[in-house]
C-alpha cells in the first residue's frame, strides 16, 4: 500500500487521519501537457549537445588541425568533457534555486542557454582563419551548455515524477528518455545527412556549422511550452508549507544534502554512473571508434547508430512501463548484469568491421542502455524529499557524470591510443557495471510509492478513495494485533 514518506524516507504513522484532501489527484491534462512539454524539451536540448558528438570528427580537422587523427579525436572529445567540469557548478546554482522560486522557471532558463551556447558554436571561424581563438572560442561556448545542462536533467526528471501517479511514475518518466532519443536521433540524423550529401570540402568549411545554427529557433520553441506550463503540485504544496514556517536558507538546503542526505546522494552518483557510461560509450565514443580507430564508413556508422536509437525508443517506454510492474531494481539490475556478461562479446562483433555484426554488437548495448533510460528517470528523484529534490538530484547527477559520463569519450580515446587494445571500451563498460551492481542492490524500491515528503499521488478521484480504503483496513489490522498477541 503506497503511504506517504517524511523527509528521511521513513514510513511515518499519519494514515489513522490521512483525508481525501491530503492526496494529490493530478489532472490529466495537465499531466500531458507536463510530460510532452519535459520530453520536447529535452529533445531540444540533447539535439543541441548530442549533435557535437556526432560530428567530433569533422569539428578535430576545423579547430585542431593535426596529422594524427586520433590527436584530432582526443582533442575534440577534450572540449567535449570540458563541458562536463562545469555541470556540477550549473547543478550548485539552478538545482537549490529551483527548489526556492520553482521547477518552470529555472527549465526555462537552462532551456535558452543551451540554445545559445549551440548557436554560437556555428558562428566560431575555424582555426585557419582565426588561429588558437577558434578552440577558444568553442571551448567557452561548451562551458555555457554544460552550466545550462546542469540545471536540465534534474529538473526535469523532478517535474515529471512530482506531476505523475504513484503508479504510472515509471512509465511517465521514461517519456524523458524518450525525448533524449529523440534529440540524439535528429542530431544524428542530421549530421549522417550532410555527411552524405556533402562533399568533405563543403562540409568542412561551412556545412557543419548547419546543425548547430538550428539550435536558435529551436530554443525559441522549447522556451515558449516550458513557459506556459504550471508548477508541480509537490511543488506548490512545500511553497505554502514555507510560507507558515520559517524560511530555509541556501545554507540550510546545502547542509540537509551533504548531512542528513549523504547516503541517497551516493547512491544517486552510483546509479548515474552506470546510467552515463553506458549513455556515453554506445552513443558518443562508439560512433567515433568506429570511423577514426576502426576505419569504418563515417556515414554508414552514423545510420547504424540511428538505427538502433530508433529500437531504443519503444525499448525505453516498455521499461519503464515494466518497472512499475516488478520494480526499478529488476529493471536496473538486468542491465547492469548484462553489461559485465556481454560487453566483451558486443565490442567484438562491432570490431569484425562489418554492417551487419557491428549493428548487432550496438544493438546488445542499445537493449542494456533501454534498462537505465527507463527505470532511471524515476527512479532518481525518489532518492530525496521534495523540499530538496530538484538541488540534490542536480548535483549528485552532475558530479556523477562530471567524474565519470561526460569524461567516458576522453578517457576510452586515450586508453585506446595509448595502449594499442581495441577493448578497453568493453573493459571500461564492464569495470562501470560492477559499480552499478552495487548501488542498485544498495537501493529501497520505490516503484508504486509516493515520493518523500509528499502524500500519495493518484490519477482519478477513484484512485484516491481506493488509497483511503486500504490505509483504513491497514488500521484496523494495526488495531487487531495486539489483541490478536494477547489472546496468544
Amino acid at each position: 500500500m503506497a503511504t506517504p514518506n517524511d523527509s528521511r524516507g521513513r514510513q511515518p504513522q499519519p494514515e489513522k487521519t490521512l483525508s481525501l484532501d491530503d492526496i494529490t489527484i493530478v489532472d490529466k491534462s495537465l499531466l500531458k501537457r507536463a510530460v510532452g512539454a519535459m520530453a520536447i524539451g529535452n529533445a531540444m536540448e540533447w539535439f543541441d549537445f548530442g549533435v557535437y558528438s556526432y560530428i567530433a570528427v569533422t569539428l578535430g580537422k576545423v579547430f585542431f588541425p593535426s596529422s594524427n587523427p586520433g590527436a584530432q579525436l582526443i582533442a575534440t572529445f577534450g572540449t567535449f568533457a570540458a563541458a562536463f567540469l562545469v555541470r556540477p557548478l550549473g547543478g550548485m546554482v539552478f538545482g537549490p534555486l529551483g527548489d526556492r522560486i520553482g521547477r518552470k522557471r529555472v527549465l526555462a532558463m537552462t532551456m535558452i542557454m543551451m540554445a545559445v551556447g549551440t548557436f554560437c558554436i556555428g558562428l566560431i571561424p575555424a582555426y585557419g582563419s582565426i588561429g588558437i581563438f577558434a578552440p577558444v572560442l568553442l571551448l567557452a561556448a561548451r562551458l555555457l551548455q554544460g552550466f545550462s545542462t546542469g540545471g536540465e536533467y534534474g529538473g526535469a526528471a523532478t517535474f515529471i515524477a512530482e506531476f505523475a501517479p504513484d503508479k504510472r511514475r515509471g512509465f511517465l518518466g521514461s517519456f524523458l528518455e524518450f525525448g533524449t532519443l529523440v534529440g540524439y536521433v535528429l542530431g544524428a540524423g542530421c549530421v549522417a545527412v550532410l555527411t552524405a550529401t556533402m562533399s568533405e570540402q563543403s562540409l568542412l568549411s561551412w556545412g557543419w556549422r548547419i546543425p548547430f545554427l538550428i539550435a536558435g529557433p529551436l530554443g525559441l520553441i522549447g522556451l515558449y511550452i516550458r513557459l506556459k506550463l504550471e508548477e508541480t503540485p509537490a511543488f506548490q504544496r512545500e511553497a505554502n508549507k514555507r510560507e507558515s514556517e520559517a524560511h530555509s536558507t541556501p545554507k540550510d538546503q546545502f547542509r540537509d544534502m551533504l548531512i542528513k542526505q549523504w547516503k541517497p546522494m551516493l547512491q544517486c552518483v552510483g546509479l548515474v554512473l552506470i546510467f552515463n557510461v553506458t549513455d556515453y560509450m554506445a552513443l558518443s565514443y562508439l560512433p567515433s571508434y568506429l570511423s577514426a580507430t576502426l576505419q569504418f564508413n563515417e556515414t554508414a556508422g552514423l545510420f547504424i547508430v540511428l538505427i538502433v536509437m530508433v529500437l531504443m525508443m519503444p525499448m525505453t517506454l516498455g521499461a519503464g512501463h515494466l518497472s512499475d510492474k516488478i520494480g526499478r531494481k529488476p529493471v536496473m539490475l538486468f542491465g547492469c548484469v548484462g553489461l559485465l556478461l556481454l560487453s566483451m562479446p558486443a565490442l567484438t562483433l562491432i570490431r569484425m568491421g562489418t554492417m551487419l555484426p557491428i549493428f548487432g554488437g550496438m544493438l546488445i548495448l542499445g537493449v542494456l542502455l533501454s534498462c537505465f533510460t527507463g527505470a532511471m528517470p524515476s527512479a532518481l528523484p525518489a532518492l530525496f524529499p521534495t523540499k530538496i529534490r530538484y538541488g540534490a538530484l542536480a548535483i549528485g547527477f552532475n558530479v556523477s557524470v562530471s567524474l565519470f559520463g561526460g569524461t567516458t569519450p576522453l578517457v576510452t580515446a586515450w586508453l585506446v591510443s595509448s595502449t594499442g587494445n581495441l577493448m578497453m571500451p568493453a573493459y571500461y563498460l564492464m569495470g562501470a557495471s560492477v559499480i552499478g551492481i552495487v548501488s542498485v542492490l544498495a537501493l529501497h524500491e520505490t516503484a508504486r510509492q509516493p515520493l518523500k515528503g509528499s502524500p500519495p499521488c493518484v490519477g482519478s478521484r477513484s484512485e484516491a478513495h481506493a488509497v483511503l480504503r486500504g490505509v483504513r483496513q491497514a488500521a484496523e489490522m494495526d488495531d487487531r494485533m495486539p489483541e490478536a498477541t494477547a489472546h496468544a
